[in-house]
């Protein structure tokens, strides 16, 4: 692609990005298509020729486009919305462009370097304390797979030479995020080595049955290594006891490793920097600003006081990737499992930059506040009933009665193409979860699927 031509359609593709996050509501916020719809349209099989990048693009618009689901749409209320802000675009366009592979320091020093800046200025703005190692991966799943594995490289060294590792027990709330159990699994520590200890009525994990639970095993032999509590639980954002929690750890000699993907965001808001009290205790920490810091996804944070020991998991020395000695120069690749790292840094960099602290932490007080106020609203109404606390940006509620009419209730919002909410079972019981998060959702937005909520019974 010539100068010339990159120019014309970059042109073309700014333009319609303007456009799409300008007014993304133009489209329904689900798209209205069946199971095999874009397959059945597009090729078999790909073009022998290249094709003119003017038709490419008719394409994206016509076909792509229409049966994405929007995630930038106002009315995306499910899961933890997320926001691709314009800052963060360009960061991602710009970094695509630079297409570094920030492997080892010498493979692209801004890579390295303005990684390690962004982290620090982003652990300063969460309050943590000095001294914390910062790594980029993609995923809460994959950096909380990397903390269990420093959990383990710490307990059971032998490990990462021998393989095994039986008899290694980790611990987590049964509201805990299932990635936890995935990294077990993915590190062959297996399933059954992950304990679920029971929460309390607000859905927190119960530190008296975290105790006994490490009791029994340390009576049967087995070598309680790592307790993993979550700041923000995917059902119903409720907050483990840390401190609580880190005491256990100490006592016994555990790695704690805190999952806050989606709610360490808000402790940039001042009043909301208690979220994270006893998280300063933590060997690890993990924190998604592509959920709440309006960073266009992949960028999930995974802070620790130990890199040593992910440095001992993970590093393998090979002559084609040494790099000169010295102390400042981080080679990232000795600290995970991946080799080749985008340039992540950068977005967020964008991100951060654009806003700034102030501006972020404007935005999500907001939202949670619209939280706090759709919360009051379900309380007061007789039909419905608030199924756990909202501390944050996120209310569970359901129709009182029966399942059934709250499954029809959700198929009936999610039709209209204005909101997409999500559903949970708490307590045995079917409930919805709606998520404020977008960066283009507006009080008036929260009110309106209130509305149609009410309506819709």
């Amino acid at each position: 692609m010539s100068p010339t031509e990159f120019r014309q359609f970059g042109h073309e593709v700014v333009d319609w990005i303007a456009d799409y996050l300008a007014h993304p509501e133009r489209y329904p916020v689900l798209p209205p298509c069946r199971p095999g719809d874009l397959t059945d349209e597009l090729p078999a099989s790909g073009p022998e020729q290249g094709e003119p990048m003017a038709a490419i693009l008719k394409d994206f618009r016509d076909q792509i486009v229409p049966r994405n689901t929007q995630w930038n749409h106002p009315g995306f209320m499910a899961y933890f919305s997320i926001t691709a802000s314009g800052p963060g675009i360009l960061g991602e366009m710009l970094a695509a462009a630079l297409n570094p592979n920030g492997m080892v320091w010498k493979t692209s020093p801004a890579v390295v370097e303005l990684e390690q800046v962004t982290l620090d200025w982003l652990r300063q703005w969460l309050g943590l304390p000095d001294k914390q190692f910062g790594i980029i991966f993609d995923t809460a799943s994959v950096s909380s797979m990397h903390a269990i594995a420093a959990a383990r490289e710490r307990a059971a060294p032998e490990v990462r030479t021998e393989g095994g590792g039986q008899g290694l027990i980790l611990y987590t709330s049964d509201q805990a995020h299932s990635s936890i159990e995935k990294g077990a699994i993915a590190l062959g520590l297996g399933k059954n080595a992950v304990r679920l200890i029971g929460t309390d009525a607000d859905f927190r994990m119960r530190t008296d049955l975290l105790t006994a639970a490490i009791d029994r095993d340390l009576a049967a032999g087995l070598r309680p290594f790592c307790v993993c509590a979550t700041v923000g639980t995917t059902s119903t954002t409720s907050i483990d006891p840390v401190p609580a929690i880190a005491d256990i750890a100490e006592r016994y000699g555990l790695w704690l490793h805190v999952d806050a993907a989606y709610a360490g965001s808000a402790a940039i808001v001042p009043e909301f920097r208690h979220l994270l009290a006893g998280c300063e205790r933590a060997d690890s920490l993990t924190t998604n600003p592509h959920k709440w810091l309006f960073t266009p996804v992949d960028v999930s944070v995974l802070y620790t006081r130990h890199p040593e020991m992910l440095r001992r998991a993970f590093s393998l020395e090979r002559e084609y990737l040494q790099t000169a000695a010295d102390p400042r120069a981080m080679n990232y690749m000795d600290y995970g499992v991946p080799l080749g790292r985008r340039f992540r840094a950068l977005k967020l960099w964008f991100v951060m930059r654009y806003y700034g602290h102030q501006g972020l932490a404007a935005i999500i007080r907001q939202q949670i506040g619209w939280a706090q106020e759709l919360a009051a609203q379900i309380d007061a109404h007789p039909r419905f009933e608030r199924m756990a606390p909202a501390p944050l940006s996120m209310v569970c509620f359901r129709l009182r009665g029966p399942d059934e009419p709250n499954k029809k209730l959700l198929e009936k919002i999610n039709a209209s193409g204005e909101f997409f909410l999500s559903n949970t079972v708490l307590r045995g019981k079917y409930s919805i979860r709606l998520a404020i998060g977008n960066m283009g959702t507006t009080r008036a937005h929260v009110q309106r699927a209130w509305q149609i909520i009410q309506e819709s019974v």
